[in-house]
């Protein structure tokens, strides 16, 4: 009967125990409820105790969380639809103003942190034209928001958010075709521009090309004839100095040139008088 006794004590021992001592982690924050009414908004990590059946506590994941929102339409600056598809990193600062927003649900904490966003997109978004809301002030706008959306979150919900990012721009379906039109006719624009510039410098290369070759060709020109009449020069000096040296084998020389171009075709016929002075050296070799 004792050890039943004892059994039964030690059960209920434990189950005491139990319901009095609780860890919170590193990684967590917790706040502690006595029937029902918040009584310690934020329970540091480590080992603690609270009254059995009479305090309850609620324990949250304090690391960085994701809220993906779902696309929503928004208008530029110059009236251009877009949807926008976001999401943002948030963690709880304040635990015991998340469990009073919120209620200690996550989901309804993530719901609220949307609808924020959604209008802070929508007014940023508003504020810029469609250039700087794709590429041009991109960061800057997600910056802005995420500076814009810390100023209340935290003081209403408890959390602070870490950071805003766009997953993705897209134009809605019924001002697609139209957009793509335009830019497509901007850049055939664009393109002809570009054609008829290159068209133009072309045009002048091929001038200043020509104008160069007429040119070279007339300087080349005149240096052959400077060098061929340099050389013709040359040539008769040559010539001359040669019959001043020796006129008769000149003379000779002269002769023979002459017969054989006279006698290389068999079929001519030279009618002169013997004496002449074209045969002088065809008869003895000596001139008479």
């Amino acid at each position: 009967m004792k050890k039943i006794l004892t059994l039964v004590l030690t059960f209920f021992t434990l189950i005491i125990v139990g319901n009095t001592l609780f860890i919170v982690k590193q990684t967590e924050r917790a706040v502690m409820l006595r029937l029902g009414a918040l009584v310690n908004a934020d329970i540091e990590p480590g080992l603690h105790m609270k009254i059995p059946w009479v305090n309850t506590v609620r324990v949250f994941d304090a690391r960085i969380q994701t809220e993906d929102s779902t696309p929503e339409r928004f208008l530029t600056l110059e009236q251009k639809a877009l949807e926008v598809d976001s999401y943002a990193k948030w963690r709880i600062v304040d635990v015991g103003q998340f469990y009073v927003s919120t209620r200690g649900n996550v989901a309804t904490a993530g719901s609220l942190l949307a609808e924020r966003i959604n209008d802070g997109l929508r007014d940023q978004i508003g504020n810029r034209n469609l250039q700087e809301v794709v590429a041009g002030e991109r960061d800057q706008l997600m910056l802005d928001l995420t500076a814009e959306l810390n100023e209340t979150t935290a003081a209403d919900i408890g959390i602070e958010v870490i950071d805003v990012r766009v997953k993705r721009i897209d134009l809605p379906d019924d001002v697609r075709s139209s957009v793509y039109e335009r830019m497509i006719t901007e850049r055939n624009r664009e393109a002809q521009e570009l054609r008829s510039r290159g068209e133009e410098l072309a045009i002048g290369i091929r001038a200043d090309a020509d104008r160069q070759a007429v040119i070279f060709e007339a300087e080349a020109y005149r240096d052959a004839e400077r060098i061929r009449g340099e050389g013709d020069a040359e040539a008769t000096s040559i010539y001359a100095e040669a019959y001043t040296r020796d006129p008769e084998f000149y003379a000779f020389t002269r002769s023979l040139n002459a017969y054989r171009e006279t006698f290389s075709s068999k079929g001519d016929v030279l009618l002169l008088d013997p004496d002449s002075d074209y045969f002088k050296y065809l008869k003895d070799g000596v001139p008479q």
